[in-house]
């Protein structure tokens, strides 16, 4: 979508960023130069102006890529419904801010209209004159594809997409990335014992699978991997501990957000060629109450052998994680990085406007983690892992239990996890963010493809 050319075409809308010491204020069309000096002249940091199909943003100042992402969603919703091409006059990572903003702005779930007009404006092309490089450009388009097909993931019903079809759709985007991806199915899971896995996955007609996507460069920068795991629980209606039916049960599709955000990282990585060595762990199912449903009281015995006593089968996600993550092990990777939409109470902590992370890593990568959350606007609140929590998953009957009562319910969980990772591990409770209700600027509708972004500019940069 995003691509480099040499100069404007005046028959298409334009955007121009005129930003201090970059832009020269002479590359200005002449109706706009008096209200340029009358910008600089006031205390303003930002000034938006349309006139007729041309855009003009002035900033004084470079520190806030995210209202220039912002920018570019309002770009978009004041464009023409005729408008299919647009040109950005402006340079530098602030350049490329506004045009990922106009980008992701331009994301519709059109899958299910029986009406082909039924879709609004849509860009075909959003023209660069910068000073950016192709290979920037075409890195940003990539990251771009893998959030799309992220959100297309997590906008799916459970119609389409259950364990078997995100499996496919993953075997996809791994022959495009060139990722090798390997899907296990029930008889080797049963084989394998997953114990958590096979238990959420009784009450359901379809079978579970287990995906290991891997990217490995041929000299990566890690000797070890890092090992990505996604809860891909594509639908979730509880189980036996029934959800509400009413503004709760009917958003479940997207309970495999962090299987979308870990398959998303992974494939964005394999396209823009990373130099390191990464494989992603997706164990998939849903969760219903037919069949043969686990049941509050059952005792499951996990794949490194914990025994767990389930008091809510609503907390399903832990269970096939669990697996997942002891899976991990085998790989003695560098770190582990779990994203899942786990707790309803991480919601209550900080709302959707960010991700809860727990992590037992180390400070440096705690803080590339949070630096990249920030510098993509997906920031993350670090909450404790303090053993002392640990007391609230204890059971009398088992190893540990599912839940760990009302309070602290998304450290518990954390907790839970953590009890199964041997390895520096690290957890991304992504379900405030995951799903809008509304649409909010360039976010969307639905799936936001949350953590993918942050995630690959985490990868990108990573110091180990």
């Amino acid at each position: 979508m995003l691509q480099l050319v040499n100069e404007i075409n005046n028959t298409q809308s334009v955007i121009y960023l005129i930003q201090p010491n970059v832009s020269a204020p002479n590359n200005l069309p002449d109706y706009i130069q008096p209200v340029y000096q009358n910008f600089i002249n006031t205390e303003a940091n930002e000034e938006f102006v349309k006139i007729g199909t041309q855009f003009f943003f002035f900033i004084k100042e470079n520190k806030d890529l995210e209202k220039l992402r912002v920018a570019g969603y309002n770009v978009r919703q004041k464009l023409d419904k005729n408008t299919t091409e647009i040109t950005l006059v402006g340079n530098g990572e602030q350049a490329l801010a506004l045009a990922e903003g106009l980008a992701l702005s331009n994301y519709q779930f059109l899958k299910y209209f029986s009406d082909a007009d039924v879709k609004e404006y849509q860009l075909e092309a959003i023209n660069m004159v910068t000073d950016l490089t192709a290979q920037e450009i075409n890195e940003m388009n990539q990251v771009i594809q893998a959030v799309i097909w992220a959100r297309d993931m997590v906008n799916e019903p459970s119609s389409y997409l259950s364990a078997v079809q995100l499996a496919r759709e993953i075997q996809e985007i791994g022959d495009e990335a060139h990722l090798n991806v390997q899907v296990l199915n029930k008889k080797t899971i049963q084989d394998l014992k997953m114990g958590g896995l096979l238990a959420v996955n009784l009450g359901s007609i379809e079978p579970p699978t287990f995906t290991i996507i891997e990217h490995k460069p041929e000299n990566p920068i890690n000797s070890k991997p890092i090992v990505l795991v996604g809860k891909g629980v594509v639908y979730d209606t509880g189980g036996l501990s029934l959800k509400p039916t009413a503004g709760s049960m009917d958003l479940m599709k997207s309970d495999m957000g962090g299987a979308a955000c870990m398959a998303g990282a992974i494939y964005a990585a394999a396209l823009n060629k990373l130099n390191v060595h990464i494989i992603a762990l997706i164990p998939a199912t849903d969760n219903r109450p037919g069949q043969n449903a686990y049941a509050p009281g059952d005792i499951i015995k996990m794949y490194d052998g914990t025994t767990v006593e389930v008091l809510n089968t609503d907390a399903e996600g832990r269970m096939i994680l669990a697996d997942a993550i002891s899976y991990a092990s085998q790989y003695e990777p560098e770190i582990i990085i779990n994203a899942a939409t786990l707790t309803g109470a991480a919601l209550v902590a900080a709302g959707t406007r960010a991700t809860c992370m727990m992590s037992n890593a180390s400070e440096s990568i705690n803080q590339q983690l949070i630096h990249s959350g920030n510098y993509v606007h997906e920031r993350l609140v670090q909450l404790p892992l303090w053993d002392d929590y640990k007391e609230q998953i204890k059971s009398s009957v088992a190893d540990l239990k599912n839940i760990g009562g009302r309070n602290a319910g998304t450290i518990t969980a954390g907790k839970f996890l953590e009890h199964f990772a041997k390895y520096p591990f690290v957890h991304l409770d992504i379900a405030g963010p995951a799903f809008t209700e509304a649409p909010e600027n360039y976010k969307g509708h639905g799936g936001t493809g949350t953590g993918v972004r942050t995630l690959y500019h985490f990868l990108k940069n990573i110091k180990l």
